[in-house]
């Protein structure tokens, strides 16, 4: 018999929760109930709340990432096609969960960043990762001449997150994915290509 993860199991259906009802609405009772797990035995998993949220937020970067390697280090791909194929699966993936859920960093940049410090400097720690990630595809990008040298890969690379986030914030609100394909379509048709 296999032995379970309690641990991991815990921060899985917490990902689910916190995606689903925001940091401060997930309950843990509900979390450990869901998990099969007895309410006693968080407090040996994780010293505290905040431990757990921490822990959370570190799995779906985790998860996240592997998804950036998945497309962004496809080098069968030019580098322009692995950006776009990105956020085309991050619009098919929202719009089957019907706009409900978005990014968790982004969900709690906005829910905690001004109330915890811990979760502030953690999630912009990410969110410098992912940045940096784009960054090397776009520099990828001019050295095979997609785009002009003179575009700035850091910043441009940042504006793309924002922008990014800011559309799935929008298409949250809307309930439609419309933002999103606006930003993909507007990046790819005026921004990321050689002038």
């Amino acid at each position: 018999m296999e032995k379970r993860d309690t641990r991991s199991e815990i921060i899985r259906v917490g990902t689910d929760h916190i995606a689903r009802q925001g940091f401060k609405a997930a309950g843990i009772d509900a979390v450990l109930k869901e998990a099969g797990v007895p309410k006693g035995s968080f407090y040996h998993y994780f010293k505290s709340k905040e431990e757990f949220g921490l822990a959370v937020i570190d799995h779906f970067a985790e998860h996240f990432e592997q998804r950036l390697d998945v497309f962004l280090d496809d080098e069968e791909v030019a580098p322009l096609n692995r950006i776009r194929n990105f956020f085309e699966s991050g619009l098919t993936r929202l719009s089957q969960n019907q706009c409900t859920r978005g990014c968790l960093i982004g969900n709690l940049g906005q829910e905690l960043a001004d109330l915890n410090e811990r979760f502030r400097a953690r999630l912009d720690e990410i969110f410098g990762m992912w940045r940096e990630r784009f960054a090397l595809c776009l520099r990828a990008a001019q050295r095979q001449g997609e785009l002009p040298d003179a575009l700035d890969p850091n910043t441009t690379a940042g504006f793309i997150l924002s922008g990014w986030e800011g559309a799935i914030l929008r298409a949250k609100v809307m309930k439609s994915p419309q933002p999103m394909r606006d930003f993909v379509d507007v990046l790819f048709g005026s921004i990321l290509r050689k002038h």
